[in-house]
């Protein structure tokens, strides 16, 4: 595969975004996408897709990509012309420039577009483009796949919740007495007689690659995302599958997480279930996860919002018969462990698809002999 040099210029052309504040927006199905990605949605749009954004302000050079169309917001740059290229193909290159580097800004971080215009870049030959950006395509494609169908059994898992525990429509319903809102055989209980707060700690010692006796140290960022670094167990507070995880400190305090394999960090805590109520923890899980305004609302700190334990300690959970919690337990500990294998494939699948990136967009590894075939199979998991 042959490269050929030019300016970045000759390849695309950069707009500034359009301001817009969220009080200007009126509700609508057009993503307004900022430095970080979409961020809200409004009723026009600015730009027809497919769009390629890239970070202007605040988080530099991050890329994003929209098939629809869509409003670039003033703290980004948009591709106003892609000269015949595959948006794809742009979406991908502009990925290995790492535009951070061309800060502009005296004291907030700004990306100028006459500036990177003039950029010497190296890019494959114009055959090549559409190949490579097919290749890596085929595995974002499986990623959203596997996160659609993350996304539809979080929710089968949410109304089995709602169904047997808030309408209270639980196997052999029909038959149970129910008294002041308790079936006969259940109890309310207190959520501080079933859990306790176990903080989490800050790494003293961070490997990058996995090794025996080491776990992914998990933090918001990589919860959220895909931060991998990794710390030693025994010095840690240790999660697995099913344990509740909660955000303590920060913007996102009281947020739960659950599925989730490692060592919590010193924002989190591990929601330990108390002796003989370690069955309840998807219940747990959803109570908080439903009622989430509710905690934020009573967050203590005024400039660093804190999880309120106490409030947290004293809502009231219904507790259901044990023939009710071993049939749910089994049915929720199935969907966390589809969705959790789901999600092993996608790391799988980014990991594959981010080195492929640079090495097919620098030519180390050639497409042409790929040039007139489908994408393999083998690109699934």
């Amino acid at each position: 595969m042959s490269l050929t040099e030019a300016r970045l210029g000759n390849l695309v052309i950069f707009q500034r975004g359009f301001d817009i504040t969220k009080n200007e927006q009126t509700d609508g199905g057009i993503p307004v996408v900022s430095s970080g990605g979409i961020s809200s949605y409004h009723n026009t749009y600015k730009a027809v897709g497919p769009g390629v954004i890239i970070g202007r302000k605040g988080t530099l050079g991050t890329v994003h990509y929209v098939e629809s169309n869509y409003w670039p917001h003033d703290t980004t740059l948009w591709v106003k012309d892609f000269k015949g290229n595959d948006p794809k193909f742009i979406y991908y290159f502009l990925q290995t420039l790492r535009l951070e580097r061309f800060d502009s800004g005296a004291s907030n971080p700004t990306l100028n577009r006459n500036h990177i215009h003039k950029l010497r870049v190296t890019v494959p030959e114009q055959k090549s483009r559409e190949k490579i950006a097919s290749i890596l395509s085929a595995y974002d494609e499986l990623i959203e796949n596997n996160n659609q169908r993350i996304a539809l059994l979080e929710q089968m898992a949410e109304e089995i919740y709602k169904e047997w525990f808030v309408r209270l429509r639980f196997p052999g319903h029909q038959n149970t007495k129910i008294v002041d809102g308790v079936p006969e055989g259940w109890e309310e209980l207190k959520i501080g007689k079933i859990i306790k707060f176990v903080k989490g700690k800050n790494p003293e010692e961070i490997e990058s690659n996995p090794l025996e006796g080491y776990v992914n140290y998990l933090n918001l960022e990589s919860l959220e995302g895909d931060v991998n670094i990794f710390v030693p167990i025994k010095s840690h507070v240790h999660v697995d599958l099913f344990n509740i995880i909660m955000v303590m400190d920060g913007a996102r305090s009281s947020l739960v997480f659950i599925g989730k394999k490692g060592a919590v960090g010193n924002t989190l805590a591990k929601l330990e279930l108390k002796k003989h109520y370690e069955q309840m923890s998807p219940l747990i899980y959803f109570y908080l996860r439903l009622n989430n305004k509710a905690l934020v609302a009573n967050n203590t700190g005024s400039a660093i919002p804190h999880a309120n334990k106490a409030f947290i300690n004293r809502l009231k959970i219904l507790a259901p018969s044990e023939k009710i919690l071993v049939q749910s337990s089994e049915q929720f500990q199935n969907i966390v462990e589809l969705i959790s294998n789901l999600e092993a494939k996608n790391k799988l699948l980014k990991q594959t698809r981010d080195l492929l990136l640079p090495r097919l967009i620098s030519g180390k590894l050639s497409v042409e002999h790929l040039m007139d075939e489908p994408i393999p199979e083998a690109v699934s998991v």
